[in-house]
């Protein structure tokens, strides 16, 4: 992998983890495009890493809050929020422990799934503008409707940042609220599965085909553009519709089929 194909993939990385368009879809257009072989686990776990970072520094009070709240040991704002946040954790902790192995031959089996859960997600998101929107808070209930979303978004092609989004609007939770949760729920089971491709082995494995200037160039190109992705998401979120990126996903869907 060369320098400029590291940028180009963290690039669509940290952009496409926020932007409701989906990361993994758009890598793998992106590889079809430019012709570029699969990065590998080693890359793939620098990439999300760089993007939870950015995602740590946006919401870095919000994050300190709640574990300043949870530390406090009693039933406050922060506790309930936290734990909202790992009953969100439960659909896509089933996936990762039963259905791994076949999540992994879903990626493997080319641009007809990304093509098609491009065109899913617009239409999740297209649901989102005509449905009127709602102004609740996230409660248990809401929180396992979000973490669903985000266990199925497990497809190549499908947004998990729109699944989640659409599904908590759908659901009923305020936009600027929900906004927030998206970001804030990823953040253990990118970490999460991150620690276990390391102490799998898997990383280790693959760490002799590329080089650390190149594994930087793509951390630093997804970290920055995740910084400008998650700040200008949540802005939108909160006040104009996603029209816009439902048209772009159907369109990303479409050249994907196309690509075929």
């Amino acid at each position: 992998m060369s320098h400029f194909e590291a940028l180009i993939l963290g690039i669509l990385q940290g952009l496409t983890e926020f932007l409701p368009v989906s990361s993994s879809g758009h890598l793998a257009i992106g590889q079809e495009l430019f012709g570029v072989n699969s990065p590998g686990v080693l890359f793939e776990v620098v990439l999300h890493t760089a993007t939870v970072l950015s995602t740590i520094i946006v919401f870095r009070k919000e994050i300190l809050g709640l574990l300043s709240g949870l530390f406090k040991f009693e039933l406050n704002y922060e506790t309930r929020y936290i734990f909202n946040i790992a009953i969100s954790m439960i659909p896509v902790l089933i996936i990762g422990i039963f259905f791994k192995d076949y999540v992994e031959q879903i990626f493997g089996s080319g641009l007809t799934i990304v093509g098609i859960s491009l065109l899913v997600t617009s239409a999740l998101l297209f649901l989102t503008t005509v449905i009127k929107p709602g102004n609740g808070d996230i409660t248990p209930g809401r929180a396992l409707i979000v973490g669903i979303a985000q266990a199925i978004a497990v497809l190549p092609g499908l947004s998990r940042s729109g699944a989640t989004i659409s599904a908590g609007l759908l659901s009923g939770v305020k936009r600027e609220e929900i906004a927030k949760f998206s970001f804030l729920m990823v953040l253990v089971p990118i970490l999460g599965e991150a620690f276990l491709s390391i102490v799998s082995g898997e990383v280790s494995e693959a760490s002799a085909g590329i080089g650390f200037s190149v594994l930087l160039t793509g951390f630093v190109a997804a970290f920055v553009s995740g910084l400008f992705a998650c700040k200008i998401m949540i802005n939108i979120v909160k006040r104009v519709k996603l029209t816009a990126f439902a048209i772009y996903c159907a369109v990303a869907g479409i050249l994907a089929l196309a690509l075929l």
